[in-house]
Formats: C-alpha cells, sequence, structure tokens
C-alpha cells in the first residue's frame, strides 16, 4: 500500500519541544494492507501526563504499541529519550500496565510486583527483588497485601500489582493502555485517583489509552484525539485544572466545560479520514 507523505487536511501537526520524552514524527503503520494509523506526529514532555482517546478501531492501543517498540511504523520515526523504542525498552526505560493484569497466580503480590525486575536484572538477589516488589507494593497502596496470591485480590487490587510490577523496572515512561477498563465504576474512579497520586510522587511520564472522557480530564495535563479510518491526531486539548486534583474536580465547572468540549471533539473523530 502506498501511504502518502503529504498531510491530509485536519490531521494535527506536531509540535516538538526541546523538553520531549517521546516524540512520534510522521508516523503510518500498515496492516494486512490496511491503513491502521496515519501520519501521526506526537509529542509528550518529560513528567507529563498524556492521554490518548477516541473511538473503537481507531488505533490508540496501536500507537501505544509503537511507542513501545512492540509495532514497527511502516513510515515515520519514534524516539524515547532520542533512543528508539526497541533500545529505550532494553534499557528499561518502558513500564507497559495493560487492562489484563496477567500476574502468575502460583506467585504472590510481591514475587509478581518483582517478576520483570528478575528477568530484566540476573545480578539482583531474591531478597533484593523482594525488597524493590515490597517498596512498590507500598507505593501503590499494597504493602499489606504481599503474601496474597492472585486469586485472593480483587480486580483493582490486581491492577495495583500490574502497576507495581511496571515501576519496580523505574521506567522513565509509564504506557497504559485501558488499565482500568475492566473494573466497576467506583474501582476505577479509586484506581485513576491513585493513578494520579503516584504520578505526582514519582514524576513518571504517563501515556494513557482510554475511553473514559471523564477520566481524561480529570488525569491528564493533556488530551489527544483519534479519529478513524485511518486513525490520526484529529484534536488536542490542554487541561490547565491545578494539580493536585482529586474527585472532586469533577464538579468544576471548567471541568464540565472540557467534558462537553472533549465530547464535541469525539462526535468530529468518528467521521472517516479518507484513504491515502
Amino acid at each position: 500500500m502506498r501511504i502518502e507523505t503529504i498531510r491530509a487536511a485536519g490531521d494535527k501537526p506536531a509540535h516538538i519541544r526541546h523538553d520531549d520524552l517521546i516524540s512520534a514524527k510522521g508516523v503510518s503503520v500498515v496492516m494486512a494492507r490496511q491503513l491502521i494509523l496515519r501520519n501521526i506526529d506526537l509529542s509528550v514532555p518529560k513528567g507529563s501526563f498524556v492521554s490518548l482517546i477516541g473511538p473503537s478501531g481507531c488505533g490508540k492501543s496501536t500507537l501505544l504499541k509503537v511507542l513501545a517498540g512492540l509495532v514497527q511504523p511502516t513510515q515515520g520515526s519514534v524516539s524515547i529519550a532520542g533512543l528508539a523504542p526497541i533500545e529505550a525498552a532494553r534499557k528499561r526505560m518502558i513500564g507497559l500496565v495493560f487492562q489484563d493484569a496477567n500476574l502468575l497466580p502460583w506467585k504472590n503480590a510481591v514475587d509478581n510486583a518483582s517478576l520483570l525486575l528478575g528477568i530484566a536484572d540476573k545480578s539482583l538477589s531474591r531478597s533484593d527483588l523482594r525488597a524493590r516488589g515490597q517498596e512498590m507494593l507500598e507505593l501503590v497502596g499494597l504493602g499489606d497485601s504481599a503474601h496474597k496470591r492472585p486469586n485472593e485480590l480483587s480486580g483493582g487490587m490486581r491492577q495495583r500489582v500490574a502497576i507495581a510490577r511496571a515501576l519496580a523496572l523505574d521506567p522513565a515512561v509509564l504506557l497504559m493502555d485501558e488499565p482500568f477498563g475492566a473494573l466497576d465504576a467506583i474501582t476505577r474512579d479509586s484506581m485513576g485517583q491513585s493513578l494520579l497520586e503516584i504520578w505526582q510522587r514519582t514524576g513518571k511520564t504517563i501515556v494513557l489509552v482510554t475511553h473514559s472522557i471523564d477520566e481524561a480530564i480529570h488525569l491528564s495535563r493533556h488530551v489527544h484525539v483519534l479519529g478513524i479510518k485511518p486513525g490520526r491526531i484529529t484534536e488536542s486539548l490542554d487541561i490547565a485544572l491545578p494539580y493536585p486534583r482529586d474527585l472532586s474536580v469533577t464538579e468544576d465547572p471548567e471541568f464540565v466545560r472540557l467534558v462537553v468540549q472533549l465530547r464535541t471533539m469525539l462526535r468530529s473523530s468518528h467521521q472517516p479520514g479518507g484513504a491515502s
């Protein structure tokens, strides 16, 4: 399939800054002869919290996999702190969290939390790994559940372990693909607030894929809207609500205004962008 290098009308241009930790320029992805992503330009400042939102099938998860080095772009380039994503992953700069926690059922929480670190660094002793796992469980609010196995944990608690497992690597970037999508509304709100507190304490750069308008505005500094057919960034929205934020921010008139604005952007994003 031929991919036009000239940007289509309506595609959002890049604004690359010197403090960007993540930079994607002109990224297009073709799979099975289908254009999945077209001319994606994305910049994420160091220490920022960015959300990607859009209709189902718009390529949000594919874009996250491109940033993680799990999918190679057909066209364009991606860098994490100046490195190719695969190289950044080798240097333990990228942490991944998915909707399914994927914990090993025979291991307890502390051993699951330190699992990836143990694979990445064979020089660490069992006691060192457990100490790091315990530290991360404390960070995510599960310090008292270190010896529980996954079947003894709720869905929200399992996701906390998954976040601890990613953070144990001490990555510069945390890439999260709808991590709270399978949780009930109350647990989801609680997990979002916990993630916000973790971000504020650690200063990590976070990119979150979500379907929730409220979640994107509550958590993020910047929201990028993806359109469909093919996937492309159609709009970007800066969230100027002050930090620290808690759930009471959802009652703020500015929050309500941003919800209406983002919903309008999402309606427009459902219009196909045409082939290229």
